[in-house]
């Protein structure tokens, strides 16, 4: 089954990125159906590559390869090994496939110590889940699979959300450790459970905190930054988050740690942030990692004005020299855009705002420069002091 390309297909395509909209192809073969793979020519008949296909999507093809080869076991085989040889790791949590970035859009896999979690968001990639569970099975051979594929993606592809153990069993919040701290993945909760993309963002904590030092953790989900705050010496630390779910499971999470000088919040950060202001309340260490402010271009002034805000505040409530750690965690925000946004905020208040450590995505999350979408997380150590 053959799809052709218009004449004049954006260098985009031409140079790696595998989605081909519904505008940019000029004819079909006919009897192609949703999830279908089909081989991809250009106008002139030559071969692009090989993807699926969903007219449910505006993302119409999918690229899976740019070769002349057989989509079956063997080929998501030979990718989730190159996925597993891209990461060398002798960590027991860490994500496994990331999407477009590992050359299989549609699917992510986060291994939990002995657990695996998986996310399936496109018809293409779940008409091969049967074999793609046998090969983690074989890879890992976890003690579990939980499929949590919960996505709006899902919806607009045509599947129904699933949210099941797909082989073995295992509990609700599945244990698993990072930099010598227990935590849990919530198979109840967002993404996969748990975030592994700022496990290394929080180690540039380490060198600015002492036992004298009050700790901020805003937009806690299972508090990983205030756990690492905690870690390296805090004297206190106060977890905020507007689910009340996160803030239990953070304080499991506490608990089973050893912890017990902490403060727990349920509330909205902005506000809560501001009240702080309000009543004279300083800390030493914030971190600032707020979900998504912008899923589309459309929603990016809004998420703009929304990062502006939340780093204001928080410069507001820090001590002079303050750290402050903040994140950006869409594509929708390039990194001068945010740096711009940090600055504002800095600048608005009369204060300075040097930059201690940059960091973004881990090895396990890798960036693709020729697919932007895969560039997403932005992070920065700031000290944050008055010039007045």
């Amino acid at each position: 089954m053959k799809v052709y390309l218009k004449k004049d297909i954006k260098n985009r395509i031409k140079n790696g990125h595998p989605w081909i909209y519904e505008n940019e192809i000029e004819s079909l073969d006919e009897n192609i159906k949703n999830g279908d793979i089909v081989d991809v020519f250009n106008h002139e008949n030559h071969f692009i590559g090989k993807g699926y296909i969903n007219f449910n999507s505006k993302i119409r093809v999918r690229l899976l390869t740019r070769k002349n080869e057989k989509i079956d076991k063997e080929f998501f085989k030979k990718r989730l090994l190159d996925a597993l040889k891209r990461r060398r790791t002798n960590e027991e949590s860490f994500r496994v496939v990331f999407s477009e970035a590992d050359n299989l859009p549609g699917l992510i896999v986060d291994k939990f110590d002995k657990f695996l979690i998986m996310e399936i968001n496109t018809l293409g990639i779940e008409k091969f889940k049967t074999q793609i569970i046998d090969i983690l099975k074989d890879f890992f051979n976890p003690l579990g699979i939980y499929e949590k594929s919960d996505s709006s993606s899902r919806l607009k592809e045509g599947l129904n959300i699933r949210t099941e153990w797909v082989y073995g069993k295992g509990p609700e919040l599945i244990p698993f450790e990072i930099n010598g701290i227990k935590f849990f993945a919530d198979t109840k909760g967002q993404k996969t459970g748990a975030f592994l993309d700022q496990r290394f963002n929080a180690l540039s904590l380490k060198n600015y905190i002492d036992k004298d030092k009050i700790g901020l953790d805003c937009f806690c989900y299972t508090g990983n930054f205030g756990l690492h705050m905690l870690k390296f010496g805090a004297k206190h630390v106060t977890f905020v988050d507007y689910s009340q779910r996160a803030i239990e499971i953070t304080k499991l999470t506490l608990k089973e740690n050893g912890f017990d000088n902490y403060e727990l919040i349920v509330g909205n950060a902005f506000d809560i942030l501001k009240n702080f202001d309000k009543n004279s309340m300083y800390f030493d260490v914030i971190s600032i990692d707020p979900p998504s402010f912008a899923k589309s271009a459309s929603n990016k002034t809004s998420a703009l004005r929304g990062y502006k805000e939340i780093n204001l505040r928080a410069m507001k409530i820090l001590k002079n020299n303050g750290i402050l750690a903040t994140s950006s965690c869409t594509q929708v925000i390039s990194e001068s855009e945010f740096i711009n946004t940090i600055f504002s905020s800095a600048s608005d208040l009369n204060k300075l705002a040097r930059v201690l450590y940059k960091g973004g995505q881990p090895y396990d999350h890798p960036q693709v420069l020729n697919i932007f979408e895969t560039q997403y997380l932005k992070f920065f150590l700031l000290e944050i002091e008055n010039l007045k």
